[in-house]
């Protein structure tokens, strides 16, 4: 699983452009699903039937990634950014930007700006030229780029830019290549633009109507020196999100899949997260309203080019996911 969260991690997917990385994953299951189809937005559908009594689980893992997008090249080649999502300015300063054509530059400061009134126009890219006229042999303004960092493997620990959410990707991977004929009907959905408003989930939902929603997207801890009190840590299970600023886990479904685990023996843990959202904040308000919930993987560091994750965490993800495709799901949904 480390070579898959590896390749997955590594590709470039900034929000709307997500084709390399939509590529790796139609490969790595095309022989473990019944029915593989792109949609109008580019989100990635995989289908599992199952059962005639089994029902509809929409299972949604986001593909694209934070970024920043070209808006000027000056005189002497430098260029300015926009941010795509969450780009937080204290992850930046020195950190690297990769171009889908493989050009890299360094993210820095203007030499007058003070750290802490920095903001993002005070910020530019250098990809090495010396004058507008080579700089735009390289880039364009409206070009996309992703941070520009190599996975490391720590053993259980891995880190990598975008485990936000290629760790969710690659939980829904080994899952389809574990099942055989699952219970329920899984519609896995590998979604686009969810760092820019959980667009692709939105429409995927609507298409699909299912009877059961659940995302898989990483969740912030509480386990660092004086970080932000939150019940959530690595290496103590998944996490089963009770709320966001986005949703509210139908009680319903929380509560299936603490029974699952509980059941099953999957480590667990609540979470309670103040702030941000998962695709499930778009599933649930589809049609007349859809079931959702949201399963977890602790994650540190989120919207940096350098997000750890516990492979223990992983791996009780995808238990959880292979539980939902078997459980009985009468009188949840």
């Amino acid at each position: 699983m480390k070579a898959i969260i590896r390749q997955l991690t590594e590709a470039c997917g900034p929000s709307g452009y997500e084709t390399e990385v939509t590529g790796l994953i139609k490969d790595l299951i095309k022989d473990h699903v019944d029915e593989l189809r792109t949609d109008v937005l580019g989100n990635l559908v995989a289908v599992k039937h199952g059962s005639a009594e089994g029902k509809r689980i929409m299972f949604a893992a986001h593909t694209d990634e934070i970024g920043v997008v070209i808006t000027y090249i000056d005189d002497h080649g430098f260029l300015r950014f926009a941010p795509i999502g969450g780009v937080g300015i204290s992850t930046l300063v020195g950190n690297r930007v990769r171009f889908a054509n493989g050009t890299i530059g360094v993210v820095y400061q203007e030499g007058k700006a003070e750290w802490k009134e920095l903001t993002l126009d005070k910020l530019f890219i250098d990809i090495g030229a010396a004058s507008r006229e080579e700089a735009v042999q390289k880039v364009q303004v409206g070009q996309f780029g992703v941070f520009h960092r190599e996975f490391t493997d720590l053993g259980d620990r891995l880190i990598a830019k975008s485990m936000d959410d290629r760790i969710g990707c690659a939980v829904l991977v080994e899952a389809l290549r574990k099942l055989d004929r699952p219970r329920n009907t899984l519609y896995c959905v590998f979604t686009t633009q969810e760092e820019v408003g959980l667009r692709g989930a939105r429409t995927a939902a609507y298409g699909l109507d299912p009877d059961l929603g659940l995302a898989l997207d990483v969740t912030l801890t509480g386990d660092t020196p004086e970080a932000k009190r939150m019940a959530v840590s690595l290496g103590q299970g998944a996490a089963i999100k009770v709320k966001d600023a986005s949703h509210i886990a139908h009680p319903r479904v929380k509560d299936l899949l603490v029974g699952l685990c509980e059941a099953k023996n999957i480590p667990y843990q609540m979470e309670v997260l103040e702030w941000g959202g998962t695709d499930a904040g778009a599933i649930h308000l589809t049609k007349e309203g859809v079931p959702s919930g949201t399963i977890s993987i602790p994650t540190r560091y989120v919207h940096s080019p350098s997000e750890m994750v516990d492979l223990r965490d992983v791996q009780a993800c995808v238990d959880l996911v292979l539980a939902v495709a078997e459980a009985d799901l009468e009188g949840v949904v």
